[in-house]
């Protein structure tokens, strides 16, 4: 056999490119993935969490032909596990189909006996237990950024496995688009700017201001997000909170408007490479842990930015 284990992470990739909760189903998995797709290589290369890796290239995308190729490769497999992305999410359900098996989409959380799932907008937390073999999707960034994790085999060598793609009807890939900066899930966001309390005054519409920030962040290619305090007070989406009750990001820049740095929300920063804190407080934690300190009213700021960006002169 294929010496694939009993719990397994699939992460499909395009050109080399992790998807978003790649490292967080490798770490899930105990670091055992396979890595399906196009760059396979250079993607293997790029995991935080795996030990253990096994590589199977295909020339092309294509979601029926792939799930079922993988269908008997992973016939030994009790627990497939990939990340709740676009392809993850594609594979995942033809995968089950064709391996006759149930799929517990939207996981929290995966062993190789349970998994708890979100549902109802992750207003209710279901626990499920099983006693057959499955097909797991893993949500993006609610399990942490993993640490980078030494390896027992160290280096890992990914063993490269044969997978030949059937002819069988399916999805016409007509075009892939990237996504708009402003509506990227934010797992996947490599530039973010994160508003707080701070950036709204008392008796103002926080959701204008959210708006406002939105706009500047699609201008400097980057997406909005939010504390805690902005989405429950209804002036952003929970999809857009970040934090330990939020969604974990790991963005190469994290611009913070008003933000206090509380640990419920810098717990779900991950270890963004620059960090930007626009607030009154210079001695704020967000202040204290950022690379650049601005000290000043983050609303200011912001309307600033969006007042240049929008052509505005200098007075």
């Amino acid at each position: 056999m294929n010496g694939l284990p009993e719990m397994l992470a699939v992460v499909i990739v395009r050109d080399g490119a992790l998807p978003g909760g790649a490292d967080e189903v490798a770490a899930e998995c105990g670091g055992a993935v396979l890595v399906v797709g196009t760059g396979t290589p250079e993607a293997a290369r790029a995991f935080t969490a795996a030990q253990r890796i096994w590589t199977a290239e295909v020339p092309v995308i294509a979601p029926a032909a792939l799930a079922a190729a993988l269908t008997p490769l992973l016939n030994a497999v009790d627990v497939v596990v990939l990340p709740a992305s676009p392809d993850g999410r594609d594979i995942a359900a033809r995968l089950a189909f064709q391996s006759e098996r149930p799929l517990f989409a939207g996981a929290l959380r995966c062993t190789a006996q349970d998994a708890d799932l979100s549902r109802l907008d992750d207003s209710l937390e279901v626990h499920v237990e099983f006693d057959e073999p499955v097909v797991v999707t893993l949500i993006p960034g609610v399990r942490g950024t993993p640490h980078p994790v030494p390896s027992p085999f160290e280096p890992v060598e990914p063993v490269e496995l044969t997978v030949t793609l059937p002819d069988v009807l399916d999805a016409e890939v007509v075009k892939v688009l990237e996504p708009e900066p402003e509506t990227v899930e934010l797992t996947e966001a490599k530039r973010i700017l994160g508003g707080g309390a701070g950036l709204v005054r008392p008796g103002e519409d926080g959701s204008a201001v959210m708006r406002t920030l939105t706009e500047v962040a699609a201008a400097l290619g980057a997406s909005a997000g939010a504390t805690r305090v902005i989405t429950d007070a209804g002036w952003a989406g929970h999809d857009r909170q970040i934090g330990t009750t939020g969604v974990v990001v790991d963005p190469d820049l994290y611009v913070a408007f008003g933000i206090s740095g509380a640990t419920q929300h810098t717990g779900g920063l991950g270890r963004p490479a620059h960090v930007v804190s626009v607030n009154t407080d210079p001695s704020c934690p967000m202040t204290a842990m950022a690379d650049l300190g601005i000290v000043a009213d983050a609303r200011e700021v912001l309307h600033e930015l969006a007042r240049r960006l929008n052509g505005a002169a200098d007075a």
